[in-house]
């Protein structure tokens, strides 16, 4: 069989055997073409899910802020009465009915001083609407002899029912009246809401604490009763003295309005004691003003000197009454307690003015069972006396001022 010579076409980029390969055109190299890293579309997704995520939870947040003040504002109140119903409780009385009867107690209050705050409203405004005519005589009887007019009580009754702007009030106030109910329901459902709350933390109190400690570790679990402890013993103290001085405060108010005859001297006392003791500072010239403003309709000499008690009171009360009755409970610096009110206004607002002194009281009692103290060095300045034979820093500025041949201030 004959054997058959095959060719090979030869190619640029093969060359024959035994030859050199033909040199390469200038130019850029080709790069190979690389595909998306596989990481990269989980990566975007991922990213995506986390940010749609963090999103929804944003939203969820916003929509529940005003349940979680709420429950808030019932973990601090189911402190506060848990004193109480644990020493019913070590008594024989099952802790259910304990924690119904404080609450009872805690409403039947409230409900007295709100039915007492509208007896005095109304009755004010009784009194206002029927002496109204008079105060209107009174006003022109001086308008026509400053101003030499003739104007007549009836025209200008007249002119006033009949006014533009007194209709678009009076429609302006039908329609508001809807927005006002709305807004008293809304207040009455939180109410429930965190009376509920309240009561269901402070009756099953042991069982959240048993349900709490159960996820935790048994060092854990110690450090969160103690801090459960502290909690409890400083919101309650706190309230209870706060309650106490306001009963004293109130008993003082009510004789002094009693002995002046100013009208409804029981509610005045009771508001006073109130608004003065939960409201740090200058709780005790905010609630002196109503007393104030009702003493100046029955004598303006009358306002003087509910003024002076008030501001001699609130001496007797930080400096002699307060020490003794908080040393035990709420011991804060008083600026820090101001201070407090002010951080827990602007993040909570009334709430926050409400509960801040006793969170930070237990903040304070918890942060010190952990710090570690010694004792102070026996130096003139910390008691803020100076050194003895120390030159002041004027005399040393004098003397750097003095050359050196100038004689001093006794002629050396």
């Amino acid at each position: 069989m004959a054997a058959t010579d095959e060719t090979f076409p030869v190619t640029a980029d093969a060359a024959p055997p035994g030859t050199a390969p033909p040199e390469r055109p200038p130019g850029p190299t080709p790069v190979p073409r690389a595909g998306m890293p596989r990481w990269l579309p989980r990566a975007m997704v991922l990213a995506l899910a986390l940010i749609a995520c963090f999103q929804l939870g944003s939203w969820a947040f916003h929509q529940i802020t005003g349940l979680l003040i709420n429950v808030l504002i019932a973990f601090f109140l189911a402190l506060a009465v848990e004193p109480a119903v644990s020493w019913m409780s070590a008594r024989g009385l099952r802790r259910g009915l304990a924690t119904g009867l404080v609450f009872l107690a805690v409403m039947i209050a409230g409900a007295g001083f709100v039915v007492l705050m509208g007896s005095m409203l109304a009755g004010q405004i009784v009194d206002m609407v029927e002496d109204f005519p008079k105060y209107l005589d009174q006003v022109i009887s001086w308008v026509n002899q400053t101003f030499h007019t003739e104007l007549n009580r009836v025209e200008v009754q007249d002119s006033l029912l009949h006014s533009d702007w007194l209709q678009k009030y009076v429609q302006n106030s039908a329609t508001g009246v809807l927005d006002v109910s709305a807004q008293v329901l809304g207040g009455l459902f939180q109410l429930l809401t965190v009376t509920l709350f309240s009561f269901y933390f402070a009756a099953d109190g042991p069982r959240l604490r048993r349900a709490l400690c159960s996820v935790l570790p048994p060092a854990k679990q110690a450090e969160v009763l103690r801090a459960w402890e502290i909690a409890v013993d400083k919101t309650g103290g706190y309230l209870y003295s706060r309650g106490l001085m306001a009963l004293i405060s109130g008993i003082a108010h009510y004789i002094l309005l009693q002995a002046l005859g100013v009208p409804y001297a029981p509610v005045l006392a009771v508001w006073v004691g109130l608004v003065s003791q939960f409201i740090p500072t200058i709780g005790t010239y905010l609630a002196g003003a109503l007393p104030m403003l009702i003493a100046f309709t029955v004598d303006p000499w009358y306002t003087l000197w509910v003024f002076i008690f008030v501001v001699v009171y609130q001496q007797f009360e930080n400096y002699m009454l307060q020490p003794k009755l908080t040393a035990k409970t709420v011991d804060i610096h008083p600026a820090v307690a101001f201070g407090s009110v002010i951080v827990g206004t602007a993040l909570l607002g009334a709430v926050g003015a409400l509960i801040a002194i006793p969170a930070v009281a237990t903040l304070q009692a918890f942060l010190g069972a952990y710090v570690k103290r010694y004792d102070v060095t026996d130096d003139p300045r910390v008691h803020g006396h100076r050194r003895r034979g120390g030159a002041s820093v004027l005399a040393r500025a004098r003397r750097a001022l003095r050359g050196p041949n100038e004689p001093n201030a006794e002629g050396r």
